[in-house]
């Protein structure tokens, strides 16, 4: 599974990195950044991914296969 954040989407909302921060924190200007640099999930933290893409007002998160 890999994560990806849509920089020009996030507004800084924080309901990802506050949900999910084993995958997501804020970036100097509070908007999403990922903490897994290369975008994959690491094995057991699937749900957490989902979460933060599910909880994205402005769908700035993907996921994909």
């Amino acid at each position: 599974m890999r994560v990806s954040v849509d920089a020009a989407l996030c507004t800084g909302h924080g309901r990802c990195y506050a949900l999910a921060p084993q995958l997501f924190a804020p970036d100097d200007f509070g908007h999403c950044a990922l903490v897994v640099g290369d975008g994959v999930v690491p094995n057991g933290l699937e749900e957490q991914a989902r979460v933060g893409r599910d909880n994205c007002p402005e769908h700035a998160i993907t996921i994909s296969d």
